[in-house]
């Protein structure tokens, strides 16, 4: 046992860095195969951990009428999840960053895919909540290795849009995963609901392992930003050095006064994705009298809409607002109000007008979803990524679990009325906390000018010292 912990343990380092190869066109050429064949694999990786996350929140009708589970109790087991996945990805952010994201986000995948066939196993709710718990946990482990490949292998400038690309493989997950559940669930049994789901994590986690590697320079690669000659404004970070537990938490996170407005955005946001994605099935089933695996096909067009504001938001906040990511979250969660108002006080019975509100949905709460854990980046320090999209991500599932155990309680004592109600508080309040900061430019550009100020001024005073002279000659 302490000889498999110790490779663990040795599997889990980072790769050290191997001496850099010349600047050649085979080494160009290498670059980019692995840049590619990088983010294929995070993609899918990630895709299949959202597979893993959502089975649970897809099985709720099933479970609530073979079990006989109320929504307290299936909101219990949902808020579960949320609890544990937010408090894992904010410390296993942490130790992403110290750690290779090539087996660190493999073993995640596997051990929650393991979590899946567990709850399958079972028909008993603290075995549930177990489960579901440590599921939670081991989600965690994805998306930290995401952001540190995001960040080593991809530059700033072009970093905003491989991101929201990135982001896009949750609602790839997420789109397909309703389908799959509904479909697995009424043929197969509620069982296959998690079998299915658990069966493609563990073959997800073995392709981690043969696709992934760690940084650039641990395949000999220069730096991606001596690659493509894009260095951020202001001074250059030291490749090299290695910054402690410490540093990355406290200098580059905790102390970071954005990091705080940004997790109480994320809370909001999540409230409102989690609850329109979770109740979104069981609201069209007991409201509007769909058949489940209509329900399900009408929900999954959220993700479809979700992959859509991903893009549309990362691309804005680079090419239009020039890197601010603020007005994104301000403007989509206007959107969001606007949508749900309309879906409230608009009849509809025809599914095509269901999959359209759950397509807008999607695209205005993705938007500024995907954006948060951008900001968050490019507001720390590049090797302190995994902690600072954890951190916000903490807060994120705090939100997720507000949108489980006391939404379910919220529908049941007042109706789905008050659900939306609550729904359109948080766009509200989140547009408001967002709307002083619309300007905020990245710490990075704050340094660019703290930069050159600092080089102006020798310069200055050397021509003030000329002018003198001349002055007196």
């Amino acid at each position: 046992m302490v000889m498999i912990f110790a490779k663990l343990r040795g599997l889990l380092r980072p790769s050290p860095y191997l001496e850099e190869k010349l600047d050649s066109p085979s080494l160009r050429k290498e670059y980019n195969y692995w840049r590619i064949r990088i983010f294929s694999g995070i993609y899918v990786g990630y895709a299949l951990f959202y597979f893993t996350r959502k089975s649970f929140a897809f099985s709720m009708p099933f479970l609530s009428e073979e079990l006989g589970f109320n929504k307290w109790e299936l909101g219990l087991v949902a808020s579960v999840l949320s609890i544990t996945y937010g408090v894992s990805k904010f410390l296993s952010g942490v130790l992403g960053d110290k750690s290779n994201p090539r087996y660190f986000m493999a073993f995640g995948l596997i051990l929650t895919g393991i979590a899946n066939f567990a709850m399958g196993s079972s028909s008993l709710l603290w075995v549930f909540l177990l489960a579901w718990g440590c599921n939670g946990w081991f989600q965690g482990w994805g998306w930290p290795g995401c952001a540190k490949q995001l960040t080593h292998w991809y530059s700033q400038s072009e970093r905003g849009r491989w991101w929201s690309f990135m982001s896009t493989s949750q609602n790839l997950g997420g789109g397909l995963i309703p389908i799959v559940v509904a479909t697995s669930a009424t043929l197969l049994g509620w069982r296959w609901g998690f079998y299915v789901p658990g069966c493609l994590a563990l073959c997800g986690g073995l392709l981690l392992m043969v696709q992934l590697r760690d940084t650039p320079q641990s395949l000999g690669l220069p730096a991606i930003e001596k690659f493509r000659n894009d260095y951020p404004p202001g001074k250059r970070e030291k490749e090299k050095v290695e910054l402690s537990a410490k540093e990355i938490l406290w200098t580059y996170v905790i102390t970071n006064r954005w990091m705080w407005v940004l997790a109480g955005l994320s809370f909001l946001v999540y409230v409102i994705r989690l609850a329109v994605n979770d109740w979104g099935m069981s609201y069209l089933i007991e409201v509007k009298g769909y058949p489940k695996i209509q329900a399900g096909t009408c929900v999954s067009f959220f993700e479809l809409g979700g992959f859509l504001g991903c893009i549309t938001g990362g691309w804005l906040s680079d090419l239009v607002f020039r890197g601010r990511r603020n007005p994104i979250s301000v403007i989509f969660l206007i959107g969001v109000l606007a949508v749900l108002v309309a879906f409230r006080w608009i009849p509809f019975s025809s599914s095509i007008v269901a999959s359209l509100f759950f397509a807008l949905f999607g695209f205005f709460i993705f938007g500024p979803q995907n954006i948060i854990g951008l900001a968050a980046a490019e507001l720390s320090h590049k090797k302190a990524a995994g902690t600072a999209t954890g951190f916000t991500g903490c807060f994120s599932y705090l939100g997720a679990a507000a949108a489980g155990g006391p939404m379910g309680a919220i529908i049941k004592e007042w109706g789905w009325d008050a659900f939306l109600l609550t729904l359109g508080i948080c766009s509200a309040a989140g547009a408001l906390l967002m709307l002083p900061l619309w300007s905020l430019k990245t710490r990075k550009e704050e340094s660019a000018v703290e930069t050159a100020v600092k080089e102006l001024i020798p310069v200055a005073q050397e021509n003030a010292v000329e002018s003198k002279t001349t002055e007196k000659v």
